[in-house]
């Protein structure tokens, strides 16, 4: 049991319309609202099962009248203060939650059965969500106001979300009020009393320290080692609080803390198994909010004796989410701890440790908790799901080079069946996967062959993909090579061609690739890879790197114009191209991207782009180069985009499936991005997108709102022309292309 007793998200006023009621209902994920009188008694309860009811029964639907007309008025409650397992016993398989009760029928709190997560602050701590990393600032300032602040400073530049503090009332924790000079105490708490009689902050400087950690935006918790202390924090509104390993088996302050109703995260270090088990006990018992951190209460702990495998065991015994508070030297063990389950990482933090103090010794620096907090996060990322595996994108671009696949070594008619003997296995793996060899064995074959041809996947299946004349309320085109173009040409009607040239296709006789000209526009996509494996970068900090991508790309722009006189409609041909900006281990601040886009523009000037209009493409956060991901930085950020394009009179290629995977990184609108982008769109490269990096899918096979993309754009990119930049679309005489012209057809109208 859980009692909750943030009330905001559960409550509606009794005079609030229904409509009202089922926002907040869907607001909050329970299913349930209680509706109160403006007093705060409790007037009624009201479930989405009871509105199904209730809208089943009903002639007219009226959503704006009050909800007071149909909550349910007959449901169970318990008084606030009666025993915690009476409350229990009242839960069933059809009721969730108990509204509990003042003497005067206030709502005050409720008990509902325990979740399988906890929130703290803006913070939500579930098996799904990244780790809560708190920064133990503990006594580290060692007494000084100043060094609190500066330490709260570093921990956000290092990446935590909290910075934890210790609260202690010397004169009621310690049997002999504190006195750090008793002579009896020994050695080891003589020593404790010392440092802590010198180096605590007063009560006014530790709550300065907490305003100080709102104004900066990190999350502010502490740990009351005593009633005295716990008093002040309540009074000053700590929202969740940390139980230190030396209280766990505190039972007094353990029920205070849980009578609180606030958040409690709970150290383990120094009990054993029983202890914990009665902590817990106690702490459902009052219907705490929980997470339990796996902790060795020595300083430094020796590795020997983490013992991070006892994570899942103690999951198992709080029924709670889990952590690891670690004493140990190094990064490692923590991050090691996010592989095992750990949902908040704890660990001491410092600016010296040769400071006096032992906590110092046994702290990381900042740069040492950063490296930490990037560890987390790419581990947390590495983690992936247990479900069913998947080829990330890399791997299928890796897979189509190095791979293998089954081609046929001899011409073939249609409906003549499909030997063992005419199937060879080749690289590179394009085609068929080898391991699919026995289900084309016996096939009648649906299509001609000749030899050296590709199996395909569509040689197994009934149905095929065949091209025809499309109709679109904008021009269209087809991705080509200097090589397939034809064949492809003759199979529909499009309006343009974009031709993709590789580094090799510059150095081409393209006479012997046109023999005519053709009634058509046509597009250059300029290669991202040249000889020497150089990765165009017009924004590159190395000038001469810069200069070569400059040279490199004024070649393309030389290919483009000599192809302009087989082009009968093209005016000024289009150059698509992906400028650069990119990294290598980790994404540019914000503050750095200025400079690359001036860096742009300087090179940009340089290019004799007579005739030509070059359009940059928006990028995905992760592109794919060549089997490898990177970080791209540039043309990315809607806003980023448009300034650039509003600002320097240029247009782009809107990349849907890039710019998608941009929105799904940085949790931004699709919707709101086309609307920032889309009228300084010059030509679209459609396709599907998925996740964070799942980029030149198949219309309908990620998660693009066609319906929605269609009406966005016919606003504010309506004259952009497009082509299906589906991934390996090309293969099977275009397969992969028709497919995705047939769904875009009944939207494009």
């Amino acid at each position: 049991m859980l009692i909750d007793r943030n009330l905001s998200k559960y409550i509606v006023f009794s005079e609030d319309s229904i409509l009202n009621a089922l926002k907040k209902i869907s607001d909050n994920k329970s299913r349930i609202i209680f509706s109160v009188t403006e007093s705060g008694v409790l007037e009624g309860v009201l479930t989405d099962g009871d509105f199904r009811r209730w809208l089943v029964g009903q002639n007219t639907i009226e959503l704006n009248q009050s909800v007071s007309n149909i909550s349910n008025k007959q449901f169970k409650y318990a008084a606030f203060d009666e025993d915690p397992e009476k409350i229990e016993s009242y839960f069933s398989e059809q009721i969730e939650f108990i509204p509990l009760l003042d003497s005067n029928d206030h709502l005050v709190a409720i008990a509902r059965k325990r979740p399988d997560e906890i929130t703290i602050g803006d913070f939500l701590i579930n098996g799904d969500s990244p780790a809560f990393i708190i920064a133990e600032i503990g006594n580290n300032h060692n007494g000084s106001l100043d060094l609190a602040k500066k330490l709260i400073d570093e921990a956000i530049a290092a990446g935590a979300n909290c910075a934890k503090f210790q609260l202690r009332s010397l004169k009621s924790l310690y049997y002999n009020a504190g006195n750090a000079n008793d002579a009896s105490e020994d050695l080891g708490s003589q020593y404790t009393l010392d440092l802590l009689s010198r180096f605590q902050l007063s009560d006014e400087e530790m709550l300065q320290a907490f305003d100080y950690c709102q104004e900066k935006g990190i999350l502010a918790l502490c740990t009351p080692w005593d009633l005295d202390s716990l008093n002040i924090l309540e009074n000053y509104g700590m929202i969740a609080y940390k139980v230190a390993s030396a209280d766990l088996t505190n039972h007094q302050l353990l029920k205070a803390l849980a009578k609180t109703g606030k958040p409690l995260i709970c150290s383990t270090g120094m009990s054993t198994e029983a202890e914990i088990s009665q902590s817990v006990q106690l702490l459902q018992r009052w219907g705490a909010m929980y997470v339990l951190l796996h902790c060795n209460s020595t300083y430094p702990a020796p590795f020997k004796d983490v013992n991070l495998n006892y994570i899942t065991r103690l999951k198992e015994l709080g029924d709670c989410p889990v952590g690891y508070s670690g004493h140990e030297r190094g990064i490692n063990v923590a991050i090691a701890a996010i592989a095992k389950g750990a949902k908040v990482i704890e660990k001491h933090f410092t600016i010296d440790k040769s400071m006096e103090g032992n906590d110092h010794k046994v702290s990381l620096l900042p740069q040492e908790f950063k490296a930490m907090v990037e560890g987390i996060r790419q581990v947390e990322e590495a983690l992936g799901t247990a479900g069913e595996r998947r080829l990330s994108q890399g791997e299928l671009m890796n897979r189509e080079t190095l791979a293998k696949s089954l081609i046929i070594n001899c011409k073939l008619e249609p409906g003549q069946v499909i030997t063992e003997a005419m199937i060879e296995i080749k690289s590179p793996g394009k085609g068929l996967q080898p391991n699919r060899k026995k289900e084309l064995i016996g096939k009648a074959a649906k299509r001609q062959f000749k030899a050296g041809d590709f199996f395909f996947l569509s040689d197994l299946e009934e149905a095929q993909v065949t091209a025809k004349n499309y109709q679109f309320n904008r021009p269209w085109g087809l991705p080509v090579r200097y090589h397939d173009f034809t064949k492809l040409l003759a199979k529909s009607n499009p309006d343009l061609l974009e031709f993709h040239l590789s580094y090799k296709d510059l150095e081409q006789e393209i006479n012997q690739y046109f023999e005519q000209p053709y009634d058509l526009d046509y597009v250059i996509h300029s290669p991202e890879l040249f000889a020497g494996d150089h990765v165009l970068d017009l924004c590159s900090l190395d000038a001469n790197y810069r200069n070569h991508s400059i040279e490199e790309l004024q070649r393309v722009i030389d290919i483009t114009r000599k192809l302009k006189p087989f082009f009968k409609k093209a005016s000024q041909p289009l150059i698509v191209t992906n400028i650069g900006g990119f990294t290598l281990d980790e994404p540019l601040p914000i503050t750095q991207r200025q400079k690359l886009y001036d860096l742009l523009l300087e090179s940009l000037s340089k290019l004799d782009s007579e005739g030509v209009e070059i359009i940059p493409q928006t990028m995905p956060p992760f592109p794919w180069h060549f089997g490898g991901q990177r970080y791209h930085n540039l043309f990315v950020d809607p806003q980023d985009i448009a300034e650039f394009c509003s600002q320097n009179n240029y247009r782009v290629c809107l990349d849907t499936s890039h710019s998608k995977l941009a929105c799904n990184h940085h949790n931004l609108s699709f919707k709101e991005f086309m609307e920032q982008v889309g009228p300084y769109t010059a030509h679209l490269h459609i396709a599907d997108a998925e996740g964070l990096d799942g980029e030149g899918l198949q219309i309908g096979d990620g998660n693009v709102d066609f319906p929605a993309l269609a009406e966005d754009l016919k606003k504010t990119a309506p004259n952009a022309s497009f082509i299906p930049e589906i991934w390996q679309g090309h293969k099977n005489d275009g397969e992969g292309f028709w497919i995705s012209l047939e769904r875009l057809e009944k939207l494009f109208k």
